[in-house]
């Protein structure tokens, strides 16, 4: 069965000289990694399309005797502007969809989760000023999505003395914890407290490489 869905682009690995496999996130399927083929002449333009969160519509068809199933037919339906030429925001995307990929198990349907990374992800295009605790928020947003609803008393164990500022992105409205000011290694120092809540409550460890690159683009 072949059908057209909507996904969110976490990654890619490749599969050969001509295929990449696509790590995405849908209503329709969860986390699900999906065999594109054909990136001998059209390659490189594909390979932009699938950009850290980018937003695309796709076709899928369904193997019932493969878990990888093919995807092609991308066409973007964002074009993320205010994102792709910003290198924070850029480096924001890529720390987020190195998070969903590693925090959220395949298959996995979340109710609500793609809905909410597709407006957070437009929120972060269309923010002017205040997205440097952008991904703070949206870790803290992300636990409540999981089904985990932090409050104060259940981040405390994490939070160490930075309980007081998590609390404050946690209770202030989202327009207000944007623009709470920290300086970078702060930013790095919470955003590490709140992944180690998360990986606990998940039950499994949470590498994530990009808060690396997040800590020298802040700094």
């Amino acid at each position: 069965m072949t059908r057209n869905i909507e996904i969110i682009v976490l990654n890619t690995t490749k599969f050969s000289d001509t295929a990449v496999v696509l790590h995405t996130l849908s209503r329709e399927y969860g986390k699900r990694s999906f065999l594109v083929r054909g990136l001998g002449k059209n390659g490189r333009r594909l390979m932009t399309l699938f950009l850290p969160m980018n937003l695309l519509e796709c076709e899928v068809t369904e193997n019932p005797r493969s878990r990888l199933w093919n995807a092609g037919s991308f066409t973007l339906r964002y074009p993320l502007e205010g994102i792709r030429g910003n290198l924070y925001k850029n480096t924001i995307t890529l720390f987020l969809s190195e998070m969903l990929f590693k925090s959220i198990r395949e298959e996995a349907v979340e109710e609500g989760l793609y809905e909410w990374c597709e407006e957070s992800t437009l929120l972060l295009d269309a923010l002017e000023k205040g997205w440097g605790n952008f991904h703070l928020v949206w870790l803290l947003q992300l636990a409540v999505k999981m089904g985990f609803a932090p409050e104060s008393a259940d981040l405390a164990p994490f939070a160490g003395e930075d309980f007081s500022t998590i609390e404050k992105l946690l209770k202030l409205p989202v327009s207000e914890a944007l623009m709470l000011p920290l300086s970078g290694k702060k930013r790095n120092e919470i955003a590490g407290r709140l992944i180690d809540y998360i990986a606990f409550h998940n039950d499994s460890a949470i590498n994530i490489n990009s808060l690396a690159v997040l800590r020298e683009v802040f700094a």
